[in-house]
């Protein structure tokens, strides 16, 4: 990872978005893992520690390394993906009442299954790098 001269900001904006998310812990208003999420990308760009620990984590050595390197996965990392994020995308659906808000999440859902299985190639189990 090659030296960034805004390395400074990153690691202030991981910092306030981690207060943040901290925040929405307590307060249900603000969403906490939006901000988590920012928080990690932005370690990630500001710190070279953080960036080298995440990439040894076993999360990221069984579901992401093939993505990066490869463009692919397998297709239990693709279900362990989008599986739960239907499920999510079912219930927010279920709970609107107006049509267009309803058709807007099939067509989401349509559109994220199309992708991860047009655009992402799949691969065997045991061929993930």
């Amino acid at each position: 990872m090659k030296r960034n001269p805004f390395r400074f900001l990153w690691l202030i904006a991981a910092f306030l978005s981690l207060a943040l998310g901290a925040v929405g812990v307590v307060l249900p208003v603000l969403p906490t893992t939006p901000f988590l999420l920012v928080a990690s990308f932005c370690f990630a760009k500001g710190s070279e520690r953080f960036h080298r620990w995440f990439m040894g984590t076993r999360l990221y050595q069984n579901h992401l390394d093939s993505f990066v390197k490869e463009r692919a996965m397998t297709l239990k990392t693709k279900l362990c993906i989008l599986l739960p994020a239907s499920a999510m995308l079912l219930i927010a659906m279920y709970m609107m009442s107006n049509l267009p808000g309803r058709l807007f999440i099939v067509f989401l859902i349509l559109f994220k299954y199309t992708y991860f299985f047009t655009k992402i190639r799949t691969i065997p189990q045991g061929e993930q790098s």
